[in-house]
């Protein structure tokens, strides 16, 4: 098979993660991934959730939407016509990633909202949410420590998130929109630099899969997951203790 830029079939398309991309807000990443790009933005609150206040915990939600032309036809705002199903699944998966790499105990009184705004969609949009996600999410977290807001960095550890799929019978890295609706089996991987699974959503489109093969989709997913948090710890200026 023949993919996108000529990539193999454990190649991630061209990453470009650009910080600061929003001003006003307390972090915020410009994540590309081909032609899928989202803008993650992090705002930082004084208050929490009642359900968080008075547990010593501190809380991260998400927010994700998609700009009308996002895709090659326009979509109404979901603003008009209610948010879809799928709206609210993406967001909750990207909340439940991020909140994974965070001590929220060092949150204690401060919300973090992720704001992720899709604003052009070539397939794997959660999964750089996440990514674009975490950066954002980092920065707000150093925001909070350098303004002596919190007396402990509440990051433990780093979050990436990327798609594998199985297209005309073989295993992929990083799927685009056409490899995705053509796709046998789609699946997404969130994990940390642990190399620690936090959570995998795998559908087999059309038939089954098989143990062997999600062994596979795994091994793409652990070396795509490397190599994006090798680009957020760039980005960050974060170096390697290992």
């Amino acid at each position: 098979m023949t993919r996108s830029a000529n990539r193999q079939p454990n190649e991630l398309r061209h990453v470009e993660l650009i910080i600061n991309a929003n001003k006003h807000a307390e972090g915020s990443c410009l994540i590309k991934c081909g032609d899928t790009h989202v803008l993650c933005t992090a705002t930082v609150e004084d208050k929490v959730p009642v359900w968080v206040k008075n547990t010593g915990q501190g809380w991260i939600t998400a927010e994700y939407g998609m700009l009308p032309r996002a895709t090659g036809v326009r979509t109404d705002r979901e603003a008009k016509k209610g948010q879809s199903g799928r709206t609210q699944e993406i967001q909750r998966l990207i909340g439940r990633a991020l909140r994974a790499g965070v001590d929220l105990r060092a949150l204690d009184g401060f919300c973090i909202k992720i704001d992720c705004d899709v604003l052009q969609a070539d397939g794997g949009t959660r999964t750089a949410s996440v990514t674009g996600g975490f950066v954002a999410l980092y920065l707000a977290c150093q925001y909070l420590k350098k303004a002596e807001k919190i007396k402990k960095f509440p990051i433990k550890q780093m979050i990436a998130a990327v798609s594998c799929g199985i297209v005309q019978g073989i295993p992929v890295l990083d799927l685009d929109y056409m490899e995705d609706s053509n796709a046998g089996t789609d699946s997404n991987f969130v994990m940390t630099d642990h190399n620690e699974l936090i959570e995998i959503q795998g559908t087999a489109e059309h038939g089954t899969f098989t143990p062997q093969e999600l062994t596979e989709l795994l091994t793409l997913a652990q070396k795509g997951i490397h190599e994006l948090i090798e680009k957020q710890k760039a980005v960050l200026n974060i170096e390697n203790k290992e």
